[in-house]
């Protein structure tokens, strides 16, 4: 899929379209997960620190990440590809490996292109996105091809050409070679993939060590062998967190974790496992990363024992300093869970109530102020489906649009207006039976509707809806935002 989360998000918000979409962490420690098309324009990619992503490019939409919505779509994908093969090997939730062949989709260059094009007019027609496709015939060449294709395109690799194609290449291309790996070779004078072959094999072997230099050399004559694998086991399921700010009391990143091992069981119940190595990450102040862990005598997706056992973990680790990341893992895994006749967590008794105690006081808590993160979809009593263009000081502004309506109005509310919800994302394309509802304008812009009054036609009067303010932005939370 091409720029998949930006993709999505445009295609969802008819006002960003064709504008430059930064998706990811907007926290001051936040990292790109996506950039649209336009976006990179200004050197902006995936796994670029937020705050430079910023600098680059001021003018773009900045958007938390909508995984419910990305992972529907992916599903939807994933299920188009898996009736052109049995073998269909997921990388991401963008991006996967078919054997055409296995499935009888392809036999020759011809049909292999129809399939192809075929693929990415099906992907259309059901999401409304656009995919790219690499033929080849190795998973190594496909992916390359792909690469070549984006965006919104077909790239099919001849065979007897792979060998040209590929000796210009940087050495960065091929799987397997990294930054430390590039620079390895680099300082050997080796920097293209012709230069990888013309060392020879047992060059590399010296430089990189035995495995890893067969497998560059082989890769660089073109020849992958790897089949496409339909299923991966899983090795571990895990959840962590960056914070905005560095969590100094002691108190509160026990809390932290705790809240980590019940996303962790949540991620491994939704999966039907369950696991016997408890493992804690932590990075400190000082970008140190300690991880520790602790083997249970059996597998479990107990919440109370997984969050014992990260509890345990945590004492064994000094965060004086300060924490700026936490994480919660499990590992081992396994589809069935082991009832602990011996009580892996133990119960905590309950304290005897002292004679003559006095009933506490409680005090009424103050209310908290509701949360809302720039993308997030909202809908309101009045004005229906909409999502936050950015919130803080108490305020939320809000876009009414919906993907097959035209870009909509912005209002801002007080931030605990009671007829603002959040809302569930509304699908990308839209049943043909039941046309799309125009949402976004008041009652009174509706036809048949009362007139307003001039002070509401005053507080609905915006910019033009198919442009975005200057600047904008939202950061994780709601606690700022940027609108001149």
């Amino acid at each position: 899929m091409d720029a998949f989360f930006a993709s999505v998000e445009q295609a969802s918000k008819p006002s960003l379209r064709g504008k430059a979409v930064i998706v990811g962490g907007l926290g001051p420690r936040g990292v790109v997960a996506t950039a649209s098309y336009e976006a990179r324009v200004f050197g902006v990619h995936s796994a670029m620190p937020m705050a430079q992503a910023r600098r680059l490019a001021p003018n773009a939409a900045y958007l938390v990440p909508r995984f419910t919505l990305y992972r529907a779509i992916s599903e939807q994908v994933m299920a188009l590809l898996r009736e052109l093969s049995p073998l269909v090997e997921p990388l991401s939730l963008d991006e996967a490996f078919v054997d055409l062949e296995a499935g009888g989709a392809a036999w020759d260059e011809e049909s292999a292109r129809r399939a192809g094009e075929k693929l990415r007019a099906d992907i259309r027609a059901v999401t409304g996105l656009t995919g790219s496709v690499g033929l080849a015939a190795s998973k190594m060449l496909a992916k390359i091809a792909s690469e070549q294709a984006k965006p919104d395109g077909l790239r099919l690799i001849e065979p007897g050409t792979e060998r040209a194609l590929l000796a210009p290449m940087p050495v960065r291309t091929l799987p397997g070679v990294g930054p430390a790996t590039g620079d390895h070779l680099r300082r050997a004078g080796i920097t293209t993939v012709e230069e990888l072959a013309e060392a020879g094999e047992d060059e590399l072997v010296r430089l990189l060590g035995k495995a890893h230099g067969h497998a560059l050399y082989a890769m660089a004559l073109a020849r992958d062998e790897r089949p496409v694998v339909a299923e991966r086991e899983a090795k571990s399921v895990s959840v962590e967190d960056t914070y905005d700010v560095d969590i100094h009391d002691r108190l509160r990143v026990g809390l932290e974790v705790q809240r980590l091992a019940d996303r962790c069981v949540r991620r491994l119940r939704e999966a039907g496992l369950s696991g016997r190595t408890i493992v804690l990450k932590v990075r400190r102040y000082d970008f140190s990363t300690l991880t520790r862990s602790e083997t249970l005598r059996g597998p479990t997706d107990d919440p109370v024992v997984i969050r014992e056992a990260a509890a345990r973990l945590l004492d064994s680790v000094d965060t004086t300093g300060g924490v700026r990341l936490l994480g919660v893992g499990v590992s081992g895994l396994a589809d069935y869970t082991q009832e602990d006749l011996f009580a892996q967590a133990m119960p905590v008794p309950a304290a005897e109530e002292p004679e003559g105690a006095v009933e506490a006081v409680v005090e009424r808590a103050e209310p908290v102020e509701r949360q809302w993160r720039a993308g997030q979809d909202v809908r309101h009593a009045e004005y229906g489906h909409g999502w936050v263009q950015g919130s803080g000081l108490g305020r939320v502004t809000v876009r009414f649009e919906t993907p097959q309506s035209p870009p909509g109005r912005v209002r801002t509310f007080f931030a605990d207006d009671p007829a603002l919800e959040p809302a569930d994302p509304l699908p990308l394309v839209s049943d043909p039976c039941h046309p799309p509802i125009r949402l976004g304008l008041p009652s009174g812009d509706r036809q048949g509707a009362p007139p307003r009054t001039p002070e509401k036609a005053a507080d609905q009067a915006s910019s033009d809806p198919a442009s975005l303010p200057k600047s904008w932005s939202g950061t994780l939370g709601g606690e700022a935002t940027s609108r001149p």
